[in-house]
């Protein structure tokens, strides 16, 4: 948990009661500001709602329309995005709104995950498991590929929020044939279990173990993060795009990387 931020809500997540509406009262408490009122709102997801409600504090403002963007909360001076979906929807805004103001993207991974899935009609038995899927900070490159050079901006800071949640599936049978016709309805949240801020690429470069090699290639970084290669490739572009690595020749067919500074 955030030094500073609210505890998480507790609630008992082997209910089957969390089918019906676990997240509802989501967007309970949100003053909207009065330049925008209920701008976002109407479409808005309750796995959104719920982080929002999470993250904000007294004086918070909401859906503030600001250099011709809405932002989630206005803190001050400070403009805070909350993306639950793919960064690259946010490029263009961020940067802009960057060049100016103070901001800061907040982004939760799963770090435990429970699916459910609801019966064709809502007749018959819900089935509710807990996937072995466990995400990991790490995970961010896979979507701070959008745009890594953003966190070079002394304006930038990301908080990424370790989180436990909820996925309703629903039936659909002409759609989503790898899931066996089963699309994602909406996302729940049932608590936060952490978070960790960055401000600078040197503090996404303390996300990667001391006992990689000097130099090194994606293979050598993706056994040291014990993470999939592919996401160990992310990891590599994203640090080189900052200027945090760089690339000093190859191994093979591979490219060797060393710190830009060493």
């Amino acid at each position: 948990m955030l030094l500073g931020q609210k505890a998480e809500r507790e609630e008992p997540i082997d209910e089957p009661a969390l089918v019906q509406s676990w997240h509802r009262k989501g967007n309970r408490n949100l003053t909207n500001s009065p330049q925008s009122p209920a701008i976002g709102l109407l479409n808005e997801k309750p796995m959104h709602a719920a982080l929002k409600q999470w993250y904000a504090q007294p004086g918070d403002r909401f859906e503030v329309l600001v250099d011709g963007f809405v932002i989630d909360i206005l803190r001050g001076d400070l403009l805070i995005e909350i993306q639950t979906g793919n960064f690259s929807a946010l490029k263009e805004k961020l940067s802009t709104l960057v060049a100016v103001h103070p901001v800061r993207l907040v982004y939760p991974i799963p770090h435990e995950k429970w699916i459910v899935k609801v019966p064709p009609g809502g007749e018959g038995k819900v089935q509710r498991r807990k996937s072995p899927k466990r995400g990991g900070v790490e995970d961010v490159f896979r979507e701070l590929v959008s745009f890594p050079e953003l966190l070079s901006q002394p304006n930038f800071s990301l908080e990424v929020l370790l989180i436990q949640e909820e996925e309703v599936r629903r039936y659909d049978g002409r759609r989503a044939w790898r899931r066996r016709g089963w699309v994602t309805q909406e996302r729940r949240l049932l608590g936060v279990v952490s978070g960790q801020r960055f401000e600078t690429p040197e503090d996404i470069w303390a996300l990667i173990p001391d006992d990689l090699p000097q130099t090194f290639t994606t293979s050598d970084l993706a056994d040291a993060m014990k993470k999939p290669r592919r996401l160990a490739q992310q990891a590599a572009y994203c640090l080189r795009k900052m200027g945090v690595i760089t690339q000093v020749g190859k191994e093979g067919r591979s490219v060797l990387y060393a710190r830009a500074d060493g």
